[in-house]
Parts: C-alpha cells; structure tokens; sequence
C-alpha cells in the first residue's frame, strides 16, 4: 500500500456542535495524519463549484444552503490507503447504515446532516484539495 492524500470536510452540523476535536481523534486513531486544516466560511460560490457534479440533483440548492450556513473543516489526512481509510472511518452516507464506531454513526444528525465529506478517489482528492488549499500550504 501507498502513502496517499484525501480530502475531508468537517461539515456545518458537525462544527456548530463542537466536534472538530472528537472527529480529528477518530481519523488520527484510523493511522490518518491531518497534513493541513482550516476553518473557513465557505462561500455560495466556492460550494457551487465543490458539488457542481450534483447540480442537476433536487437536493442541490439545499446542499449549497447548507454547506455555506455554518463554519467548516477543510482537511487533508495523509495515510496508507488514505481515501479508502478514510471513508472506512466516516461510514455509510446514512448514518442508519453506517458500521458501529464510525464517524457519522456516532455524529451524524440525519443523511443530509453527516457530520464530515471524504473525497471517493484519489483523482478527486487532488482536485478537491487543489479547490481550498495551495501546495505551499500543506507542510505535509
């Protein structure tokens, strides 16, 4: 296995409940090192673009009204395997289906409200990461 890099956002539910701390503990327990990290507002625009894949989706508009309500996390972990480590960590999309000691089993409020995003491949992770942090701003 490879030493990869993954995105992961700390969304608005998960923040306004004071849980940046107990999410980080649970990705650095997994082996995955937090290599850069930022609290931002993001903006309509900056969410536009990160979920333009769904833009054609109903849920669209209340995803982007969601993830710009609130402050967020934006991360990269560093790890073997990390972007398969880290959605092991965050569960099943529906905190219902999610395994037993995952994120959102244990922090998600609802399907839409669950707690953190991870990016689902190693193309992704890239562009996702090159969306809010410079190479120069990750120390590694």
């Amino acid at each position: 296995m490879a030493v990869q890099r993954t995105f992961s956002i700390i969304k608005p539910d998960a923040t306004r409940r004071n849980l940046t701390g107990a999410i980080n503990a649970k990705f650095e327990g997994a082996g995955l090192r937090i290599v850069a990290q930022r609290r931002i507002k993001m903006t309509e625009a900056q969410a536009k673009k990160f979920y333009e894949v769904h833009s054609e989706r109903p849920f669209y508009g209340e995803l982007v009204s969601f993830m710009t309500s609130e402050p967020v996390v934006v991360q990269v972990l560093e790890g073997e395997n990390a972007v398969a480590k880290n959605r092991e960590v965050m569960g099943a999309t529906n905190p219902k289906e999610a395994a037993d000691g995952t994120i959102r089993k244990e922090f998600a409020l609802s399907i839409g409200e669950n707690s953190v995003h991870g990016s689902d491949s190693e193309e992704n992770a890239k562009i996702e990461i090159a969306q809010f942090f410079k190479d120069e701003e990750i120390p590694g």
